[in-house]
């Protein structure tokens, strides 16, 4: 089970706000936990909980419990580990960190370094090379399939044009132009 904050709710209530930070409400999150395991959840996770609370829930409570911005009291942590690498380097995201999360590492600029080297790789044709296609046919080999190649081409650039039409036809967002317009 997981208490409090469910990952989906971040973005409505607008980030990782603690939760139980009154008496009645760390009471309710106790309460909520007992229901989770009596229904049957064989841990429960206590997010943005204050450590007195998590460690009271934990104490209460017969299946273990995992802590994530809940203070050491609980029975296991967990990070995600993206945050914890810095893995992700985008501002946008930045803003979404939570601050109960140490950062152990920061992966991620070298991370988009090296996914916009492949990138501009890739769209240059430097990559892959042949230094990186190590598979290949022998000539003779090569011969006969590009004999095979010839006999149905015709019918072959006619079966894709149906199937690229269809597929089209059958995408809103190609139907609305939400991909751009894609040399059309």
């Amino acid at each position: 089970g997981h208490i409090v904050l469910p990952p989906k709710a971040i973005s409505v209530i607008g980030g990782f706000r603690a939760q139980g930070r009154t008496a009645n409400r760390a009471r309710i999150l106790l309460d909520e936990a007992l229901r989770l395991q009596d229904a049957g959840a064989f841990a429960i996770v206590l997010e943005c909980v204050p450590g007195n609370v998590a460690h009271a829930i934990t104490e209460t409570l017969e299946v273990p419990t995992i802590g994530i911005g809940a203070g050491g009291g609980t029975s296991g942590q967990v990070l995600v580990f993206h945050d914890m690498l810095g893995m992700l380097s985008h501002p946008h995201h930045e803003q979404w960190v939570p601050n109960f999360c140490k950062r152990y590492a920061n992966v991620g600029h070298v991370i988009q370094e090296g996914l916009l080297a492949y990138k501009k790789e890739v769209e240059s044709g430097e990559f892959p090379g042949e230094d990186f296609s190590p598979y290949v046919m022998t000539k003779e080999e090569k011969a006969s399939f590009d004999k095979l190649l010839e006999i149905d081409s015709e019918e072959r650039i006619k079966k894709q044009e149906s199937t690229a039409k269809k597929l089209s036809e059958a995408d809103e967002y190609e139907q609305l132009k939400l991909y751009g317009d894609k040399g059309k």
